[in-house]
């Protein structure tokens, strides 16, 4: 795998092995260890963002904008829905219009901006554990009742969706579905007859799909993210589709998300309700990153995710040979990968502190998915693959 590894890297325009000191420049990844983890000295593999430098082409736009000395009130540039448009038709053969599209402030804050604006206080929104934790803080703390409907995992590791719990857990209070497209933690690429089978039962029953797909642009290997709204007009007419370029270009502290609305009636409802509270105003770095990234982007996005492959096939490998305990579920899309660690036979409390007070690492405990996730610890590889190997030498050592 180390001599094939290098001849790929020999090749590459980029360099993703590339040590980029981040302490101290409030990198919560990095600088907020103690305040999460009680100690400032682990090896953060946590946050779910990448160690690789931003791309050089944004930074190079970026730049070019603050040569100019007054950073005023911006219109939003001529041909950046545009940009976005060509971006997600070429990728995911979606054909969005302009006027589907709005700016928001973060996708979780969107996810709370569509629940108050289209959930009532008496009202149910459902998500599918194990899944991204704010799916469930944002409604809970808005006052709003949290239905589960738990993934099942299936025996190759990989996670299904439980149409038979779904039917059962639903009521008419429930009005609201948030979906992660690709799964987050999991790591599934959701394919279309899953998502055409949500589409329907949902569109029947009048719940809204709030689809998180801020990781779709980084389907691994031969797998493809699937568009939620995307598999049928059903989908279309009850969904609201979150995106970003933030994840696949490393730019997170770049607020550039987008939301995409087909539907008039549920568009109209949203952004003039956002447009009223002036939260849809892009800032004057997130759509010059933006266009960047989508213009430029392609041959970096390309590198960048081979890296990540190989980097999930070192997980993988040394889990085989050194770590069997551990079971790497391996992601159809993200820098993400799911930690199976039930083999440890470890409370997850015990499971938790191996990681962080005898092996030195952080990692995202699983059990803050929801209790489907204990056993498990989420593991980011958008790091160095020489950062890599030092934590699963570090998490061996701790073991034996």
């Amino acid at each position: 795998m180390e001599k094939k590894q290098s001849v790929k890297r020999a090749m590459a325009t980029y360099d993703f092995d590339k040590l980029i000191e981040r302490r101290g420049t409030g990198a919560i990844k990095w600088d907020a260890l103690e305040e999460r983890f009680g100690n400032a000295n682990l090896l953060p593999l946590w946050v779910a963002d990448m160690d690789f430098e931003t791309p050089p082409f944004i930074v190079e736009a970026l730049k070019r904008r603050m040569e100019h000395p007054v950073f005023g009130y911006t219109a939003t540039p001529e041909g950046y829905w545009t940009t976005v448009c060509q971006w997600i038709e070429t990728h995911h053969d979606w054909k969005v219009r302009p006027e589907w599209l709005t700016y928001i402030p973060g996708i979780v804050k969107g996810i709370g901006m569509a629940i108050n604006v289209f959930v009532k206080e008496d009202e149910k929104v459902i998500i599918q554990p194990p899944v991204y934790h704010p799916f469930r803080l944002v409604p809970f703390h808005n006052n709003r009742e949290v239905v589960y409907n738990p993934l099942r995992q299936k025996p190759d590791g990989l996670y299904e969706m439980d149409f038979d719990n779904l039917e059962q857990v639903v009521d008419e209070k429930c009005c609201m579905l948030i979906l992660s497209n690709p799964h987050n933690p999991a790591g599934v690429a959701w394919d279309r007859e899953t998502l055409v089978r949500l589409a329907d039962f949902c569109h029947r029953r009048n719940i809204i799909v709030v689809s998180d797909e801020i990781h779709g642009d980084m389907a691994l290997w031969d797998n493809r993210h699937v568009p939620f709204a995307s598999v049928s007009p059903e989908a279309e007419a009850c969904s609201i589709t979150f995106g970003a370029p933030s994840k696949t270009f490393n730019m997170a502290g770049i607020v550039s998300s987008y939301a995409v609305v087909p539907n008039d009636a549920l568009r109209t409802r949203f952004y003039q309700w956002m447009e009223a509270n002036e939260l849809n105003w892009p800032t004057i770095f997130a759509t010059i990153a933006t266009q960047a990234a989508f213009q430029e982007g392609e041959p970096w996005r390309q590198e960048m995710l081979r890296y990540v492959e190989g980097n999930i096939l070192f997980v993988e490998e040394y889990c085989r040979e050194r770590i069997p305990q551990i079971r790497p579920i391996r992601p159809q899309a993200s820098f993400l990968v799911w930690l199976d660690c039930r083999g440890l036979g470890l409370p997850q409390r015990e499971l938790v502190s191996l990681f962080v007070d005898k092996a030195g690492l952080a990692l995202n405990d699983g059990a803050m998915f929801g209790k489907e996730g204990e056993g498990f610890m989420r593991l980011n590889v958008g790091c160095p693959q020489s950062i890599l190997r030092e934590a699963m030498e570090r998490l061996e050592g701790a073991i034996v």
